[in-house]
């Protein structure tokens, strides 16, 4: 290390937001992104602590995140963006929108603020495309092995990407109109610029990548198909099965699923043909957002720049408090306050509520009804699916809110079962996530990566799974070769 004790030297710096005035009228990006400078400062911060829990624990991608500081320290900036993507396959996109869990086991997060991994990462990314360091990197001999993927979000790129690599002719199935899944439709573009994406799937194809969009497999493709036509398959199609809300009233038209929303703003900031009948906007609406997580907070903001009237978010977990609680010690993530960007451009947020069912006019709904409720510790759990906890209704706690359109934020519980899955005839665990062992499915030809094996997760946890059945898909091939 160089200057020794820099952490005592130099405080963390937030990076900054464009004035939420401003940054409301539009989709684009909101940050403000640190100078070159305060980045070198920043970097400074590292600590040499021996043991980097940052790496070790917090990083989902292994990350080599003291030395890529050192390097930035030492403006060794071509090494930092080298050594980034020998891990991590796009870091432009966990740069944007990973929770960053490396900063919650930061040894300096014990009793300081962490170093500002994150943005770092972004700063090294976003050098590295503007000086050109960042080249396609196409097989020098091929295998003549015929992959495909299906699905295109971070998991299904990043296998896809890193088998072409390898040497295997790859084709990516996706069933939207254009690539990229969630990270496409589902992150709003003032998180995530969709040209952000697309010039990482421009390196992609030069690197011998197809892909294939518009095409439900399953639906279109048949599993024969891909049997016939492939040496090998992965499955990395997300969960794309929504938490329902199953209670009186759900049928209303103005009910939606936050998917359903998001995709709808994401294809006209694109500039996708869209069916007008699909279209759905807040625009002088009052907006309740069912879910407190971060795709709640991203149905927020999109409805704050679609002129809501007013925004609810309801939470059913109580408020959670502002420091480390006990049960999420360093260096896990910690169970605290959060507060968004989209927060901050205006909601009212309720904690510890339960919706309890909607009322209406015809085909629209105009109110939801619910209650205050507690949760209460059982004696002990029961089962593998009982965590313990009971919810309770407190009495004389019922409430109305005005309603003209709710948006479910609840999660999904596995991947769609439906189509491709049944005809393949895949196992499933308790869960309904496909069932794998070293990422190979029931089926010795079919692989499987991402949260259709885990269930919803971060982007990080996606892109490494995608990376880690590409390693067991090449080894299988080479096995039976």
């Amino acid at each position: 290390m160089g200057e020794t004790k820099r952490f005592l030297k130099y405080k963390r710096r937030e990076v900054g937001h464009r004035p939420v005035e401003e940054r409301i009228k539009d989709f684009s990006n909101l940050d403000l992104p640190l100078t070159p400078d305060q980045i070198h400062q920043q970097a400074a911060r590292c600590m040499d602590c021996g043991i980097p829990f940052c790496h070790g624990v917090g990083c989902p991608l292994k990350n080599y995140i003291p030395d890529i500081n050192e390097l930035i320290y030492k403006n060794h900036w071509q090494q930092a963006c080298q050594m980034l993507h020998s891990t991590n396959n796009f870091p432009e996109i966990t740069g944007r929108v990973c929770p960053a869990p490396c900063e919650a086991g930061c040894t300096l997060s014990i009793n300081d603020e962490p170093v500002l991994i994150r943005h770092i990462e972004f700063q090294i990314v976003e050098r590295g495309f503007e000086q050109g360091w960042i080249k396609p990197m196409p097989a020098a001999d091929k295998t003549g092995k015929r992959i495909a993927v299906v699905g295109s979000g971070p998991a299904g790129l990043a296998a896809g990407q890193q088998l072409a690599r390898a040497g295997h002719d790859v084709v990516v199935f996706e069933k939207d109109e254009r690539a990229g899944g969630l990270l496409r439709y589902g992150i709003p573009d003032f998180k995530l610029e969709k040209h952000v994406l697309d010039r990482r799937l421009e390196q992609m194809r030069d690197e011998g990548v197809e892909f294939q969009t518009g095409a439900d497999v399953g639906e279109d493709i048949s599993a024969r198909y891909l049997q016939k036509m492939f040496d090998c398959v992965c499955l990395a199609m997300g969960t794309g099965q929504p938490r329902d809300l199953n209670i009186p009233g759900r049928g209303y038209e103005n009910i939606l699923f936050a998917m359903e929303y998001l995709s709808s703003q994401n294809k006209i900031c694109s500039g996708e043909p869209i069916d007008e009948s699909s279209i759905v906007t807040a625009k002088d609406k009052v907006v309740v957002v069912i879910g407190g997580g971060d795709t709640g907070s991203d149905c927020i903001g999109t409805a704050r720049r679609q002129g809501a009237k007013k925004i609810y978010q309801l939470e059913i977990l109580p408020k959670p408090p502002d420091t480390r609680p006990p049960d999420t010690p360093w260096p896990m993530w910690p169970r605290i306050m959060r507060t968004s960007s989209s927060h901050e451009e205006g909601c009212e947020r309720r904690w510890g509520v339960m919706t309890k069912k909607f009322t209406g006019y015809e085909t629209r709904v105009g109110h939801l009804h619910g209650c205050e409720v507690e949760w209460i510790r059982k004696s002990s759990v029961r089962s593998p699916k009982d965590n313990g906890w009971k919810i309770k209704e407190i009495p004389d706690t019922n409430f109305v809110l005005e309603a003209d359109l709710v948006i479910l934020a609840l999660g999904f519980v596995h991947v769609v079962h439906e189509g491709l899955i049944k005809s393949l005839g895949l196992k499933l665990n308790d869960q309904g996530n496909v069932e794998v062992n070293g990422y190979q499915t029931s089926q010795p030809w079919v692989f499987a990566a991402g949260d259709t094996i885990s269930g919803a997760s971060l982007v990080a946890h996606a892109i490494n799974s995608g990376r880690r059945a590409a390693v067991a898909i090449s080894q299988t091939l080479r096995e039976n070769n």
